[in-house]
């Protein structure tokens, strides 16, 4: 059996990092001794807190592979998000909680549940193959599920997901919601970050129909912090419309306290922003209230405006 790189989306989240360490352990344990636990960018804040609590090593950093590599997919069923010649890679096994935008010629494992992380779904994988949690994975895995729930506030979140979390902060020792939220507030420290730096961050490419689109999101304590940075902000998202020929760039500055979005939308079409929630945008910017879930909330609801 030769080599097997373990990867998700470009811009890794914390989910996406935890899933691919996770996912290559559960792989070794079932005999695959060659799984190798990558990343195809930067390890932001939050996976950092998360991987020195854990004292665990980040994903080997990889960009395009060998054509013809056997590759597992976590995190992400979409094109866009994967190496530019991932067409050119044997692809054996995806899991994942998004939406289908990757198609291939024959057939593989595929599983994807509307679940709120990825990590909930390889909690199962552990179970259903008989196969231990220690102590570290745990942790890995219930990182990432805080993470992509925001500590179960998002409508993402499935009992599912709570109860993996409640189940593996047992294995793990420690208090999830504490724990959770120190994560969490770790993640919002962009101030040594520059402004192309915050627009990559968590950057989504995806069509709204068809409306070509960019919407990142950027984790706050306190929106007013980021808010400061508009200008500088509206400079760099300008450059990126122009070099990626968008029509719309949606920047959500998330307030993981209160669960409101600050949104700054530029592009042609912006004013979908506002046919979506109803809301006027002045300088460009509008208070989504309530609004958390990029997934759930936002890509969903503006393709049914566009």
């Amino acid at each position: 059996m030769g080599k097997t790189y373990i990867f998700g989306h470009k811009n890794p989240d914390t989910d996406s990092i935890m899933s691919s360490l996770v996912m290559a352990n559960l792989e070794k344990k079932l005999g695959n001794s060659e799984a190798i636990s990558c990343r195809t960018g930067k390890v932001n804040k939050e996976s950092e807190y998360v991987l020195k609590y854990a004292g665990v090593e980040a994903p080997m950093l990889i960009e395009n592979l060998e054509a013809g590599s056997e590759v597992i997919i976590v995190d992400t069923a979409n094109e866009k998000e994967l190496p530019d010649n991932i067409n050119e890679l044997k692809i054996k096994k995806i899991v994942d909680h998004h939406y289908v935008a990757l198609h291939t010629s024959y057939p593989l494992y595929y599983r994807a549940e509307p679940v709120g992380c990825t990590s909930t779904i390889m909690y199962k994988l552990y179970k259903e193959n008989n196969v231990e949690i220690d102590k570290t994975i745990a942790t890995l895995m219930l990182s990432a599920i805080i993470s992509d729930t925001l500590l179960f506030k998002s409508p993402t979140c499935t009992v599912e997901d709570k109860n993996a979390v409640i189940e593996l902060a047992k294995i793990a020792d420690l208090d999830y919601e504490k724990y959770g939220l120190d994560m969490l507030k770790a993640g919002t420290d962009i101030s040594s970050f520059t402004i192309q730096e915050i627009l990559n961050l968590d950057a989504k490419e995806t069509s709204l129909k068809e409306v070509k689109t960019i919407i990142n999101q950027v984790n706050t304590a306190y929106i007013p912090d980021v808010m400061k940075m508009q200008t500088d902000l509206e400079e760099g998202m300008k450059k990126i419309i122009e070099e990626k020929g968008l029509d719309l760039f949606v920047l959500l500055i998330t307030d993981i306290v209160n669960s409101n979005s600050q949104v700054i939308a530029l592009g042609k079409n912006a004013d979908l922003v506002e046919k979506s929630y109803g809301v006027k945008l002045e300088n460009n910017t509008a208070l989504l209230k309530g609004v958390v879930s990029r997934k759930k909330q936002v890509i969903p609801i503006m393709t049914e405006n566009a």
